[in-house]
């Protein structure tokens, strides 16, 4: 009796919503009698997690084939079957077709790399659809990369060292590579005394797989005069609900180097500190620096006799 069920026709359309294309390949192979083989799995998988492979065999013969058999398993025990491992397929007529999946658990002490799943696939093809012949059977490896568990990289641009009385650009920046992330937090804690102009917390619904985000902020440093080098950390602390809904934090800490100012020091707006003058940004940092050191020295010293004057008046 030939076999054929319209559910196995209806379930390889299943399976491609099951698995998204962008991250799965397929392996195609036809045995004898043209029968067929399409196996689908993932490019990689996380240790710890699940994933599924899907087969769909086709018969485009124009013989039956009985006692189809197909074993998946891993040599190494790294990945093994959630159930069975095995389909079974008793008789498969001309044009018919069959779907089905299995799933798979990586270990948890798995070793990160790529690991092979091999599939051993065996067949009977009945010669006029009634004499049974010998069993044939091929092998296929199944190639899986098994990765860390996912994390969140954080970046910091920061200056390498700053000082007193003056502000300095504070950038982060987030990138999930192995997944997407949602519910996404990120916390910015400055050191004592250091003044974080603009909100300490950013929220984000979502933040896509290699898309990175970034926030740009400044922080003000204490007036006081120093006599040494401080270092001082920031923290920066990510929080967000991963690909299986798992709640997780990361976190980097950020060492900033304080240090007394010199006697000549360029701000980031563009003013320039000549011992304990200050010349506000009226030009470009790109025009302030093209002035020679000589007409920045007669600036500040015209301004501390204007000022000396002043004082001297209001007496």
């Amino acid at each position: 009796m030939r076999f054929l069920n319209l559910s196995y026709l209806l379930l390889p359309l299943l399976f491609v919503i099951y698995l998204p294309s962008a991250e799965a390949e397929t392996i195609k192979q036809t045995m004898d009698g043209s029968m067929d083989l399409q196996v689908t799995h993932p490019e990689s998988s996380i240790i710890g997690r699940t994933f599924s492979i899907s087969v769909l065999i086709e018969n485009h013969g124009w013989e039956d084939k009985q006692d189809i058999s197909l074993i998946i398993a891993n040599t190494d025990n790294s990945i093994t079957a959630v159930d069975s491992n095995e389909i079974r397929i008793d008789r498969l007529s001309t044009e018919g077709s069959y779907g089905s999946t299995i799933d798979f658990q990586i270990s948890s002490d798995a070793t990160v790399g790529t690991h092979f799943l091999n599939i051993l696939y065996s067949q009977v093809l009945v010669k006029n659809n009634e004499e049974p012949q010998m069993p044939t059977s091929n092998n296929i490896a199944v190639p899986i990369m098994i990765k860390e568990q996912p994390k969140v990289t954080i970046h910091t641009i920061t200056p390498e060292t700053i000082f007193p009385n003056a502000e300095f650009p504070f950038k982060v920046e987030i990138i999930s590579q192995d997944i997407d992330l949602t519910d996404v937090s990120v916390q910015i804690i400055p050191s004592d005394n250091i003044i974080l102009l603009g909100e300490e917390n950013h929220s984000f619904s979502s933040i896509q797989q290699n898309v990175p985000i970034s926030i740009n902020t400044q922080i003000k440093t204490p007036q006081q005069e120093l006599g040494t080098d401080h270092k001082i950390p920031f923290q920066v602390i990510v929080s967000y609900t991963d690909d299986i809904g798992n709640e997780k934090t990361d976190s980097k800490t950020v060492p900033l180097v304080l240090r007394p100012r010199t006697f000549m020091e360029l701000t980031t707006d563009g003013g320039i500190w000549i011992g304990n003058f200050f010349i506000a940004p009226y030009v470009s940092i790109g025009t302030l620096i093209g002035i020679p050191m000589g007409t920045l020295f007669s600036i500040a010293i015209k301004r501390s006799l204007n000022k000396k004057k002043k004082q001297k008046k209001s007496k």
